[in-house]
């Protein structure tokens, strides 16, 4: 189906990958997996031809259909209906539809043979295209992405980003392609969504290769994983559990033949060091040196699931009574958000707020932090409440020509630089790391600062919208530690 042959790709230079090799079959379910910043987007834009590999090749059957889902359709706008965006996926039928309007509108005039049998053969292609039947297609595939019918005559521009990439799923499920191209495709989706999702791939007959850093998702869906690592493709045959299991496995037995091979290779230069000075034996020396040199070494195992310690600093406590609503009333047009609500936040609450798309989770968080107005009642915030909105805004705000470690001091002065470096050590940046520019990290790079930068303040109130899109599995293991460890308050809205 696509074979990917001795491919290398590089970002000036830096390999993202070098000589990887990797072929997926017809009915594949995979999980591409791996850390931030390891080229698995760019893996996948690399086999739809929007990057060209420095090396190595692609191929794949000229007539392969490829739907293909990424973060870049956020920013698409139409003023058109989201029922008729969908229906964009049916080309030919869209255009035979308009062939046959206007032919119509032609034999009220024109009665000749040539029109006649121009408009019977537009409408047998089109009937032959299940062209009657594609709106109720569209309907049924919006309705179970959590569409109603009045939301479906409602133009694009008046969703909000999570919606809007729905509707570009649905539009891509809608051409019915031979492979799905998934980049992150429960980001800004509700429960219900992903359960529905999880039905529809469980019954689509065709491959499929899914990023994703939720791992139950993946374990319902995949049956194959491949980890981009250290610039190679690494195949295991099983889902996500099945993976982590597989190279735990694999890791001892690596571990093992490290250490062997570190004890051989010790004893070698001892034995070298003894023999090199002694005229008779320094042939042999010079001998065991070469092969030494020669040898494949083995290397040592990343632990990939580090236990992290946070040092959260307040200046002061918070009161008892952090946040106070009372009667808030907060609409939009067609939509109510809340109506005479009362609620408390109480110091070190630890609240996930949870709800339906389009509900109001984001702007009640937004009205919470004091980012967006409401039309009646009172939000108060609590005596001596510092805070901090975690959105993902915040990653639009990062300074592209800054260092990672420059952005971090800029934005927590008070903190020495060992202390930065020991909490960017902690989201992952280690070394030389955090001395990258903000421009060249990938999306889920750009995350773990945003979030390190949130943690680094002195905020006693956490306020976290969508904290784990773009980030990895390990990444989301790393900010629960994270929030496990905080002493203040904290409210979440996460799927």
């Amino acid at each position: 189906m696509i074979s990917i042959n001795d491919l290398t790709f590089q970002i000036g230079s830096r390999a993202l990958y070098d000589e990887a090799n990797w072929h997926i079959k017809p009915g594949d379910r995979v999980g591409l997996i791996g850390a931030n910043g390891t080229g698995k987007s760019t893996l996948l834009k690399i086999i739809v031809g929007e990057y060209a590999p420095s090396s190595g090749s692609v191929s794949m059957a000229k007539d392969l259909k490829i739907g293909y889902l990424n973060q870049d359709l956020l920013s698409y706008e139409s003023h058109h209906t989201i029922l008729h965006v969908a229906m964009e996926a049916f080309e030919r039928q869209n255009q035979l539809h308009d062939e046959i309007e206007e032919l119509l509108k032609k034999i009220e005039t024109d009665y000749s043979e040539e029109t006649l049998y121009k408009l019977s053969d537009k409408q047998q292609e089109f009937e032959a295209l299940d062209g009657y039947n594609i709106e109720y297609r569209a309907n049924e595939i919006l309705a179970g992405l959590g569409f109603s019918t009045a939301d479906q005559h409602r133009p694009l521009n008046t969703f909000s980003g999570g919606w809007r990439m729905r509707v570009m799923l649905a539009k891509i499920l809608l051409q019915t392609p031979d492979i799905l191209l998934l980049d992150e495709p429960t980001n800004h989706m509700d429960l219900p969504s992903i359960k529905w999702l999880e039905t529809y791939l469980g019954s689509f007959e065709g491959a499929i290769v899914i990023v994703s850093h939720d791992r139950y998702f993946l374990d319902k869906i995949v049956r194959k994983t491949v980890e981009s690592r250290k610039g190679k493709l690494t195949v295991y045959a099983g889902n996500y559990s099945f993976y982590v299991e597989e190279k735990g496995l694999r890791g001892e037995i690596q571990k093992g033949e490290f250490k062997n091979q570190q004890a051989k290779i010790k004893q070698e230069e001892r034995l070298i060091e003894r023999f090199k000075a002694k005229a008779s034996k320094a042939k042999m020396a010079q001998s065991r040196m070469k092969a030494l040199d020669k040898m494949e070494r083995v290397e040592d195992v990343d632990d990939d699931n580090p236990t992290v310690n946070f040092s959260f600093k307040f200046s002061k406590p918070s009161g008892r009574h952090v946040i106070k609503v009372e009667n808030a009333t907060k609409a939009y047009p067609n939509i109510e958000i809340l109506e005479n609500a009362d609620g408390l936040i109480e110091k070190g609450d630890k609240i996930a707020l949870i709800g339906a798309n389009g509900k109001g989770k984001s702007t009640l968080l937004r009205m919470i932090a004091g980012a967006e107005g409401f039309a009646e009642g009172k939000i108060e915030t609590g005596h001596n409440v510092t805070t901090t909105f975690f959105a993902q805004h915040q990653l639009e705000s990062l300074h592209l020509e800054n260092t990672i470690l420059e952005e971090l001091q800029a934005f927590a002065p008070k903190h020495t630089d060992t202390e930065l470096r020991g909490i960017l050590g902690c989201f992952l940046f280690t070394g030389d790391d955090v001395f990258k520019k903000i421009k060249v990290l990938s999306g889920g790079e750009k995350s773990r600062v945003a979030l390190a930068k949130s943690l680094t303040t002195d905020s006693n109130f956490l306020i976290l919208d969508e904290p784990t899109n773009h980030l990895d599995i390990q990444s989301v293991n790393i900010l629960i530690q994270a929030l496990q460890q905080y002493d203040g308050t904290f409210i979440s809205v996460s799927h």
